[in-house]
């Protein structure tokens, strides 16, 4: 079955507003060449580094901007809409990092709430705490689709390949990794990370990315991707500014991808068993203690 699936690449600011105004015009753009999955990065509602003022502007799944729009969309445009994420104030008033799932009729299929923080300290003085702002989830989901069994996840959840393992091996055949990567770690990591995952899985694979220098300082490396089972890069945007990328995927390709290379059949369970090296209990200079 061929499907035309799209990443629509934002370079989404602090007004919820401005970004689903951002948000309309580009998936009506996907839509428009026909696509009848589309994917919106990490963050679509709002990038704003400023925790007070970010706050200020939250709320719950009922009352949310971006989720209300994004349910219009999906029923208007006869598509399958997914938001890679936005912020949502939880039940217990806890933040969480929530991607959306909208059917052609605009109900919401499901949700998923981003399961890794992306704490980190990188080099030139970068440093990020994710679960500081934000409370992790701890639910994977796969989804199954018209066109496909589909993973959910979200940007740095893409370094924990036991999530996207867990997901084939469930059956999913398309992974989607929406993204807000650093340009920093995204010039390291991300296309060598996102055609590993496609590889290692044999499933297509969308990441749809934040991209450029936004509002608050921060910048995004872009380059969303659309990947075939085999590792093949079937769409790529720039670096840096809006744009929307299509691709036809043909969910087939992952069957011929897993019978070349039956991986996920052939997995085994194993023992670890840690040996202690030869010098294990000498002192300094192999001298026995």
């Amino acid at each position: 079955m061929v499907t035309r699936v799209a990443a629509v690449q934002m370079c989404s600011g602090g007004s919820p507003e401005r970004n689903a105004a951002d948000m309309a015009r580009l998936v009506r753009d996907a839509a428009s060449r026909g696509a009848t999955y589309v994917q919106t990065p990490e963050m679509t509602g709002m990038l704003q580094r400023d925790r007070k003022a970010a706050r200020e502007v939250l709320r719950g799944e009922a009352d949310d901007l971006i989720v209300a729009a994004a349910s219009a969309l999906a029923a208007d445009l006869k598509i399958v809409l997914h938001i890679g994420s936005t912020a949502i104030i939880r039940d217990d008033g806890k933040i969480a990092n929530r991607g959306f799932l909208f059917a052609p009729d605009g109900k919401k299929i499901c949700s998923y709430d981003k399961i890794h923080m992306f704490d980190v300290d990188l080099d030139n003085g970068e440093s990020w705490r994710e679960s500081s702002a934000y409370e992790p989830g701890g639910t994977s989901k796969v989804v199954d689709l018209p066109f496909g069994k589909l993973g959910m996840a979200i940007c740095y959840d893409l370094r924990f390949p036991q999530l996207f393992r867990a997901q084939a091996m469930a059956g999913a055949q398309i992974l989607t990794i929406p993204a807000s990567f650093t340009r920093q770690t995204g010039e390291a990591h991300w296309e060598i990370l996102m055609r590993a995952r496609a590889i290692e899985n044999g499933t297509f694979l969308i990441a749809a990315a934040q991209a450029g220098v936004h509002e608050d300082g921060r910048e995004t490396y872009g380059n969303s991707l659309i990947v075939d089972p085999w590792g093949k890069i079937l769409a790529r945007a720039a670096d840096a500014g809006e744009e929307v990328i299509v691709a036809d995927i043909d969910i087939a390709a992952v069957s011929a991808a897993r019978q070349k290379v039956p991986n996920l059949k052939n997995a085994r369970d194993f023992v670890l068993e840690n040996v202690p090296g030869p010098d294990a209990d000498r002192g300094a200079g192999g001298v026995a203690a």
